[in-house]
């Protein structure tokens, strides 16, 4: 008899069961609660600070419930919750051990490798841990717990990180980190577990246009959103803008933001708009870049064929609603987004809301 996986005896994959496809959404653009009553709390419909969030292997909703310390998932067809990691205290320990017995402090985002593992950057433990699928077993990948830069060439493990806040896999199956405390993006080499600097300086400094890659300064890289061409986007927080890595070239190319904060230019250019503290990016299947402009209250979208900005939920005005309509609908510090084909799913994060954007 087959084993059954940790994540499978949670409910998440049902064995020898054809997984559902997501749904098919309606044409008409609007804008509805997934899950969240607006008040924070830890239930079976509340959610307290939704930050990073995905798709999974199985079709459910992954993602880091902030303030209680946990991963849970959301299952789409019945909207039941489920809690993969966390026990709801903000420490750092329980390796080896299962994750649902691990306490976890701020995790701000989570991915899927190859295999279904999930990896968990934890901002305030200044560590990236994995919860492998196979045994819900938790471990430590990268950080040592204590915050500082340190290790480059050498194991994960042993390397400092200070507050990492957002990660994803390369076309080489590397994980990046984004180091932002560091302002730097570390890459961890998940076959050999050696860690380096992919970018970054540790100089809080503007990133000169076409600088290469190496030996570029980032001013607080918050996150990454990667294209199916290997062409990665990286927001700066502080530096209030939107840089791409060109996959051919390993260069940095302005794609967004002034580096002014604001809350302007849609309509043109993407690259004379002002954003105000990004922290949220996904690369749509309709070749566009999601953006979570956080601290103008906004979603914003950027077509890279034509590199014109848009926004297409929120008023600029911090809030909580109303819906159905997504330009009247207000947020309050939404956080990250993950894009599925007709639908944008959004971490409205102080609304204690994730909501469906359909597009």
């Amino acid at each position: 008899m087959r084993r059954r996986t940790f994540l499978e005896s949670l409910g998440v994959f049902a064995a020898g069961v054809a997984i559902k496809p997501l749904p098919v959404w309606a044409a008409a653009s609007s804008v509805s609660t997934l899950v969240g009553t607006g008040t924070p709390g830890f239930s079976d419909t509340q959610v307290n600070q939704p930050y990073g969030l995905v798709i999974g292997p199985d079709k459910r909703l992954y993602f880091c419930d902030l303030e209680n310390s946990r991963i849970r998932s959301l299952d789409l067809a019945t909207k039941r919750l489920t809690t993969i990691a966390g026990i709801g205290q903000k420490a750092y320990g329980g390796d080896g051990g299962s994750a649902l017995a691990a306490p976890l402090n701020m995790p701000h985002e989570l991915r899927f490798d190859r295999e279904g593992n999930i990896y968990i950057a934890e901002r305030d433990n200044h560590v990236v841990r994995k919860v492998a699928a196979k045994t819900g077993l938790i471990s430590t990948v990268a950080g040592t717990g204590v915050a500082g830069f340190s290790g480059d060439g050498g194991p994960g493990t042993q390397a400092q990180l200070r507050q990492p806040h957002s990660i994803a896999f390369d076309r080489e199956g590397a994980l990046l980190i984004c180091d932002i405390g560091n302002h730097r993006i570390r890459r961890l080499h998940i076959d050999t577990g050696v860690i380096e600097t992919f970018t970054g300086t540790g100089e809080p400094v503007a990133t000169p246009e076409g600088a290469a890659v190496r030996g570029a300064p980032l001013r607080s890289p918050r996150t990454l959103a990667m294209a199916p061409n290997g062409d990665i986007f990286v927001a700066l927080r502080e530096g209030n803008a939107i840089y791409r890595i060109d996959a051919k070239t390993q260069k940095l190319h302005r794609l967004a933001g002034t580096g002014q904060s604001g809350y302007s230019g849609d309509g043109d250019l993407a690259i004379k708009a002002q954003l105000n503290g990004p922290k949220g990016l996904s690369y749509g299947p309709d070749g566009r870049l999601y953006v979570a402009d956080t601290e103008s209250h906004v979603i914003r979208v950027v077509n890279l064929k034509t590199g014109i900005i848009t926004t297409l939920m929120g008023t600029g005005e911090r809030g909580d609603g109303p819906e159905p309509d997504p330009l009247k609908c207000k947020l309050s510090r939404p956080h990250a987004l993950f894009a599925v084909p007709g639908a944008l799913y959004v971490a409205d994060s102080e609304a204690n809301r994730i909501r469906l954007l359909r597009l």
